[in-house]
Order: C-alpha cells, then structure tokens, then sequence
C-alpha cells in the first residue's frame, strides 16, 4: 500500500466514523481497534526483534512491562518455537 492510499484511506475512514448513524459509527470504531491491535503487534515484534527490552517497548507504549509482556510475549515464544522446530 502506497501512502497516497493510506491517505485515501485514512480520509475515507474519518468521514465514516463522523457518520451520524450510530451503527457505522460503533463499527469504525471496531475497525479501528483491530488495525490499531494488529500495527501493536507487527511493531512489539520488530521491536523485540530488534532488542528492544520489554521496558523500553513498554515506556513508548505508555503501559506497565508486564502488561506489555503478557499480552505479546506468548506470540514471541510461539515464533520462536516454530523456529525450532517446536510447538508450543
């Protein structure tokens, strides 16, 4: 996605989520959860793959480290253990 099309969408989003029908409304806002969920978890794991220590992924996100931890180290263990050639 190029960021003209990002822009497009980002533009387009906003003027559905100003919609006076509550029912879009309620349903951008659930949109916008789940993008806002799925760009944490790309970035949590660059991050850490990167070295970045819990704390400091912890400290941009404005969360405690154990928050941080429990919600997005069960994935990064997972990765690791196909890796491996594990389950987990």
């Amino acid at each position: 996605m190029h960021d003209d099309e990002v822009t497009t969408d980002a533009t387009s989003m906003a003027g559905v989520a100003a919609s006076d029908d509550p029912g879009v409304g309620l349903s951008t806002v659930r949109a916008l959860r789940t993008l806002a969920d799925r760009l944490e978890d790309v970035h949590v794991a660059s991050a850490r793959a990167k070295g970045w220590s819990w704390q400091a992924i912890a400290d941009v996100l404005q969360v405690s480290r154990q928050a941080v931890h429990q919600k997005h180290a069960q994935r990064e263990a997972a990765s690791a253990a196909r890796k491996d050639g594990n389950d987990v």
